[in-house]
């Protein structure tokens, strides 16, 4: 063996000394500059994506808003089954009798029914008895018309009164909102009303019935149902017209910025988990908002009003904005979940893993039993990213267009999703290790 075989290792001359000096100088130098770049981006992703979070909250007030003025037919699906309701029929039975009995002259009836007395030959002291029955005849005379009014608001009839006084009402509930009267909806003292003068006539027309002849003579009565009270109207009336000129649009903004913060992230995947949580986040913080609004709107109610009527009022009116609030929050939440089980963690890998070996022990009983995919096995192999791309796609555009979904809508969305997965994944499911 030679000498030069059995000799200590050549060293790097000096030569080459410098030069990995000068490349590791190089690349900390160019270390700063990239750093401070990441961290822009991450600064600017964030900021993006708790903009984008805090208009998808604003996004779905503004949808709301904008349908309860533009879609009649959810509007009357939303308060017609308050005809129903016995906390709203007995405030509405209130309403009713108090405008009818205003308008009988209880005077007048004592003095005909004295003068009737009288003429009948009754002795004077028992004819001035009648004129002090003004207070107990007034009385007896609510609990008739309220008997009348309760059987008027529990018919069918009402039901019927009540759903074409909303129909018809709905077309002017924009200018009511935005301090404007008109038509069966209307703006007065900070209150959104509903005029059911129908079904005050059907009261009067029990009455007569039964004999009490001075109904006839009770004049058209525009008894008004207060939809929504609140001395702040003003203000929510000019919120309510900024968010019903944004309409769609404001969804669409939040998406889009949503999705800027996601692509200019370092970390895209680490970026969409976050977005799906400052949206799932906003819209529980809408659902609290909700409540404790609803309990703000119960403690400010006019003295003469019901609050459990009331509350069934404010349940319907809002009661498409809590569904739109569970849907939009469970999308982010299944979103963020995908996005996660997507990753390199241990517990998405593992999850993985489980999953696939679940569904290519299925493939192999199948076969065992003499399932044959043919040539469509080797496509799906060839093509299986871009088959997982277009079955997220398609779901994304049939979900675009699916009208006003639900919670349990966005569910099946999922479930349909991943048994889409599961299919793919057993035509050409991934070779054993």
């Amino acid at each position: 063996m030679s000498s030069t075989d059995s000799g200590p290792p050549d060293q790097p001359s000096e030569g080459e000394l410098g030069e990995m000096r000068r490349r590791i100088a190089q690349l900390e130098a160019a270390a700063g500059p990239r750093e401070q770049h990441h961290r822009l981006r991450t600064a600017g992703s964030t900021v993006l994506i708790v903009v984008a979070s805090v208009l998808s909250l604003l996004a779905v007030i503004a949808v709301w808003t904008h349908d309860v003025v533009s879609d009649t037919d959810r509007f009357v699906a939303a308060l017609a089954p308050l005809a129903h309701n016995p906390d709203v029929q007995g405030a509405a039975a209130d309403r009713i009798t108090n405008g009818v009995v205003q308008q009988i002259d209880v005077s007048g009836v004592v003095n005909q029914l004295s003068s009737a007395a009288a003429a009948q030959g009754v002795p004077p002291q028992l004819a001035q008895l009648v004129n002090g029955l003004s207070g107990p005849l007034t009385s007896a005379l609510t609990d008739l018309v309220h008997g009348a009014a309760e059987r008027v608001v529990t018919s069918d009839a009402f039901a019927t009164v009540w759903e074409q006084a909303l129909r018809t009402g709905h077309a002017t509930m924009d200018k009511a909102l935005t301090g404007q009267g008109g038509a069966a909806v209307q703006l007065t003292n900070d209150e959104v009303t509903l005029d059911i003068a129908p079904a005050v006539q059907q009261v009067k027309a029990q009455l007569v019935d039964a004999g009490f002849a001075p109904a006839a003579r009770i004049p058209d009565v525009h008894t008004d149902f207060v939809i929504f009270s609140s001395p702040d109207l003003a203000k929510i009336r000019s919120a309510f017209r900024l968010l019903e000129i944004l309409g769609n649009w404001l969804p669409v903004i939040a998406v889009l910025l949503a999705a800027a913060g996601v692509l200019t992230a370092v970390g895209r995947r680490r970026a969409l988990i976050g977005a799906a949580l400052g949206i799932a986040a906003a819209m529980l913080l809408l659902g609290i908002a909700l409540a404790v609004f609803r309990s703000y709107f119960l403690d400010h109610l006019p003295s003469d009003a019901s609050p459990a009527a009331a509350g069934a009022v404010f349940d319907a009116l809002v009661v498409f904005l809590r569904q739109a609030v569970r849907a939009v929050g469970v999308l982010a939440v299944l979103v963020a979940l995908g996005a996660f089980l997507s990753g390199p963690s241990r517990v998405a890998a593992a999850t993985r893993r489980i999953a696939g070996s679940g569904m290519a022990g299925a493939r192999s009983a199948a076969d065992s039993v003499g399932f044959r995919a043919g040539p469509v096995e080797p496509f799906v192999h060839r093509w299986k990213r871009w088959i997982g791309v277009a079955i997220l796609l398609v779901a994304a555009v049939v979900f675009v267009f699916w009208a006003h979904p639900t919670a349990m809508v966005v569910f099946w969305f999922a479930v349909v999703v991943l048994a889409a997965f599961a299919v793919r994944e057993f035509l050409a499911p991934r070779a054993s290790a």
